[in-house]
């Protein structure tokens, strides 16, 4: 059972940035595509951004292009979102989610049922 703790969640102005990290415990950290999530209050948990461990895919949701970046660290078992720019509507619980099928469309990726794991998620709170 692969288990993941997200960290780098706070309190932040407008335009300011954070780092979030997601560290996976158990498993083959390297086979698994690891995607960021989000959830505002009284609403639907949506996609942000994944990465393929094998295709090198990275897709965004529209409205975090050119703002957030998603990497990893296979060495540190470690998947990062970096998100700059923030905005008030930033405003969430952001979830880490690990998974390990694998397609050549990137819709797949962005789909919350292609992930098997997920962690419990940490707050980003963006003040205007």
């Amino acid at each position: 059972q692969v288990q993941l703790v997200e960290s780098g969640g706070g309190l932040v102005q407008a335009g300011g940035s954070l780092r979030l990290s997601c560290t996976a415990s158990r498993g083959i950290f390297s086979t698994y595509n690891m995607a960021w999530f989000r959830q505002a209050p009284g609403k639907e948990r949506e996609f942000v951004a994944a990465i393929s461990w094998n295709t090198g895919t990275t897709p965004y949701a529209n409205s975090v292009k050119g703002r957030f970046t998603i990497s990893r660290d296979n060495a540190e078992n470690t998947a990062y979102l970096q998100m700059n720019s923030l905005q008030p509507e930033d405003t969430a619980v952001y979830y880490c989610a690990a998974g390990t099928g694998t397609s050549l469309r990137d819709y797949y990726y962005t789909l919350p049922h292609s992930y098997n794991y997920w962690g419990q998620g940490t707050q980003v709170t963006v003040s205007s």
